[in-house]
């Protein structure tokens, strides 16, 4: 972490720049390369990759899908967290510029340093041949970078979860993987206390106390700092559309070419970024990022968590939400089904009036809610771990990281006396909506948990499941994985997943 400036001078200059700036509501204030910038009069839908490369002509960062897919774009934010600085990989093609309000930007222009000495990263990927035509390499460095500046010693399979979010058609992962290692042989790992404590001092001199309201390009952007002010202003703009981390709505505009004339975000909402554990629900605030989430899911519902490991990449995780996810009801949003089967909760909030809803009926057609004029999602309740339910979850898509789900399915079993008690069996991929089975659900209630019951259920999920034939499966695929799903899911719940094998009827066999 390398900042040219001198540490007092610069705070000096920047404080007085911050009392100024307490007037210009209407300013964009992050650092550079150790010094405020300062962005007014901004289209609030300009994407950091556009004003990277336009405005500022630093074209070291690449745009190869402009979908947050491909990583060559990854830049890094640096924020205060829990009083120290943390850095995080983002994709700059879909992350708004009003995104760097109060954050650090790095890019990869940023880690030499002032004498022209390559940052580790960068030596071990000239050393270990990490590069070849080289559009890809930026990215692949400052996702490089972000590890390096944050763990001392990742493993192999952390490694690879950091570069999940970087595509190469050139070389192969292997050199790539060869750098990381060798950055680590390269660097000096003792942390730099002093670019470290200056980098945080700035960050806390540009601290937004008011909440920052933009006008530029012809449209407006708001990003309040309180639920109550969040409230009031969804009041007042109804009809404005609300945006989180946006990795969805960045691509209405980058792909779809949306005119989005007025945005509220929720990101700055210190209420609704809140993860807590009560004795019966985890509470997950609406604005909570899915890497802010992963650890406490994983902690109560593991197979959510391993979930959520493959959503998009660490890129993608560092700003995408869960309650983005909810509120955008795609059909093939993966955590809907699990979040489902598991009976989670929605708790909306109108000006000071509360309401809460049973996630299975907060999805009431492709792409739309049952939120109302002025409404908005406050926050994610989820049941904590019973510890006599079986919950699994299961992603099927073409590639591991990266891709989405030709069908998700979830599930949740409660017996009592080998009888099933409670049931819930839930797809994604399958329908305008996410859906439950509910025939074939009632099938199984009240009966033992056996290859009888399962064979006699089987046919209501045929019968209720209407899958489409598209660019991912074809329906014919989706109803044969969406049956094989709840096979697996009755062998490992009963015992048997290791002496059976599933043939293409989805009968069991015995002995395999």
């Amino acid at each position: 972490m390398r900042l040219s400036c001198s540490l007092w001078l610069e705070v000096f200059l920047t404080r007085c720049a911050g009392e100024l700036g307490k007037s210009m509501a209407g300013c964009v204030r992050f650092i550079l390369d150790g010094r405020v910038r300062e962005l007014a009069r901004v289209d609030p839908t300009m994407t950091v990759l556009q004003w990277l490369r336009g405005p500022e002509r630093r074209c070291g960062t690449k745009e190869g899908c402009a979908e947050g897919d491909c990583g060559a774009c990854t830049v890094v934010l640096g924020d205060l967290h829990r009083g120290r600085v943390r850095l995080r990989p983002v994709n700059a093609c879909i992350l708004f510029v009003p995104a760097l309000d109060g954050k650090a930007l790095f890019t990869v222009e940023s880690l030499r340093d002032a004498g022209g000495e390559l940052h580790p990263v960068q030596r071990a990927m000239v050393e270990c041949h990490g590069s070849q035509c080289g559009f890809c390499t930026p990215g692949f460095v400052m996702s490089l970078y972000a590890l390096y500046e944050s763990e001392p010693a990742p493993s192999r399979q952390r490694i690879d979860d950091a570069l999940a979010g970087n595509l190469c058609r050139c070389t192969g992962y292997r050199p790539i993987v060869a750098a990381a290692r060798r950055a680590y042989e390269l660097g000096q790992r003792a942390p730099d206390a002093d670019a470290a404590e200056e980098l945080a001092a700035l960050l806390r001199s540009i601290a937004r106390q008011d909440a920052l309201e933009l006008q530029g390009g012809g449209r407006r952007f708001f990003a309040p700092r309180t639920a109550d002010a969040l409230a009031e202003l969804r009041e007042r703009h109804p009809e404005a559309r609300l945006v989180a981390g946006g990795t969805d709505v960045g691509l209405w505009v980058t792909k779809q070419h949306l005119e989005l004339d007025t945005l509220i975000s929720v990101s700055e909402v210190a209420e609704l970024a809140v993860v807590s554990v009560g004795d019966m629900h985890l509470e997950i605030g609406a604005a909570a990022t899915y890497a802010d989430v992963h650890a406490v899911l994983a902690a109560q519902h593991p197979d959510l968590g391993e979930l959520v490991r493959r959503i998009g990449s660490v890129q993608i995780r560092n700003v995408g939400t869960l309650g983005g996810n909810v509120a955008n009801a795609s059909p093939i949003g993966d955590t809907l089904p699990a979040l489902m089967a598991l009976d989670a909760s929605v708790v909306l909030r109108s000006g000071r009036q509360r309401r809460e809803l049973p996630l299975d009926a907060f999805f009431v057609g492709y792409r739309k809610t049952a939120l109302r004029p002025g409404e908005f999602l406050e926050r994610i309740r989820v049941p904590v771990r019973a510890p006599h339910r079986h919950f699994r979850t299961y992603k099927v898509s073409k590639r591991f990281d990266q891709d989405v789900s030709a069908v998700c399915g979830a599930f949740s079993l409660e017996l009592e006396h080998g009888l099933v008690r409670d049931v819930r069996l839930c797809y994604g991929g399958m329908a305008p909506t996410p859906v439950r089975a509910r025939s074939c659900e009632a099938a199984l209630l009240g009966r033992a948990w056996s290859d009888a019951t399962l064979d006699a259920a089987l046919p209501a999920l045929d019968a209720e499941l209407s899958p489409i034939s598209d660019m991912r499966a074809s329906a014919a695929y989706r109803r044969l994985v969406a049956r094989n799903l709840l096979v697996k899911f009755y062998l490992e719940t009963s015992g048997r997943a290791g002496a059976t094998r599933v043939t293409g009827s989805g009968a069991i066999e015995e002995g395999a």
